[in-house]
């Protein structure tokens, strides 16, 4: 038998070819509903993953995915989302692929076990010392991943792997950080893409989100370094500010010409009453942090 759980057969979807259309969703969601308290699980690596990945932003550094397959197009999908809802430069958060973008719609046979590829792609990103690499692989053995993470130990970057089976030692060995959620075998055997893509994204969002919002991208639980790249986020940005500053649309419309688009720099323009220049240099002081400026006020 298979030792990587993930390629266990589940014994409670043994007769799902049987089942009937509500029977076959039944038996995928009471599995799903397994994936949060496995991730849960491992908070305390989670929160560490976050930590670190603060510190590298704040030093400079990147922090990158790395991955094959679903894994890979997770990693992609998280960092790509970053700038538009954070107003972080791309080049912050980036997703290597192996077989790299084409593998992104269309499967790369053979791309996982080709280690070779994964250095050379990592030389090709250009990692450093002050770089964070998380290699991600629900089975925790793709070569790819691990001769990523072995690569980025030569080049002195940190390292994490994210899995959902417990890792072989040797892919230990190159992460200073394992982050293993055991989501137990899948609806269909092997298919990696369900629990594991599952718990796999709620892993990713939550170190990326929580490593943003200690940056100070966001004031409460509002996101006041978004790009206002649409009408909908145009939008947004005039009624975050309008909100938390407590002034009519228009108001705030005009707060946010005079701070170039930015919500976080009209907040403390307005709050503060600064010129944009003041403020500026008062949330640099601040780390970026709003909440270091208005320790007494609510968002």
């Amino acid at each position: 038998m298979d030792l990587r759980v993930t390629e266990q057969r589940n014994p409670r979807t043994t007769d799902i070819d049987l089942a009937s259309a509500i029977g076959i969703v039944d038996l995928i969601n009471a599995e799903d509903r397994l994936v949060a308290e496995a991730v849960a699980a491992q908070r305390e690596r989670i929160a560490t993953a976050v930590e670190w990945a603060e510190q590298t932003f704040r030093s400079g550094g990147r922090l990158f995915y790395v991955g094959a397959g679903t894994s890979g197009r997770l990693g992609v999908l998280d960092a790509s989302e970053i700038p538009p809802t954070f107003g972080a430069d791309p080049s912050l958060v980036q997703g290597i692929i192996a077989g790299g973008p084409a593998a992104l719609t269309r499967s790369q046979e053979g791309a996982e076990d080709q280690p070779d590829a994964a250095r050379h792609d990592l030389d090709a990103a250009g990692v450093t010392p002050r770089d964070f690499v998380v290699g991600i692989a629900a089975s925790g053995t793709t070569p790819y991943v691990r001769a990523a993470l072995e690569r980025a130990r030569e080049l002195g970057a940190r390292t994490a792997i994210v899995a959902c089976s417990p890792p072989p030692a040797e892919t230990l060995a190159v992460a200073d950080l394992a982050i293993v959620v055991v989501t137990g075998p899948e609806v269909v055997t092997g298919s990696t893409r369900m629990k594991a893509g599952t718990a796999t994204k709620l892993v990713l969002n939550t170190i990326t989100t929580g490593a943003m919002i200690r940056l100070g991208k966001t004031y409460g639980n509002l996101m006041v370094d978004l790009q206002a790249t649409n009408a909908k986020l145009k939008d947004r940005s005039e009624r975050i500010v309008a909100e938390v500053c407590g002034i009519p649309r228009d108001e705030a419309r005009a707060t946010l010409e005079a701070a170039g688009g930015s919500v976080k720099l009209a907040i403390v323009m307005r709050k503060l009453s600064l010129p944009k220049a003041e403020a500026l240099r008062k949330l640099d002081e601040a780390g970026g942090v709003i909440r270091r400026l208005l320790p007494d006020a609510s968002p």
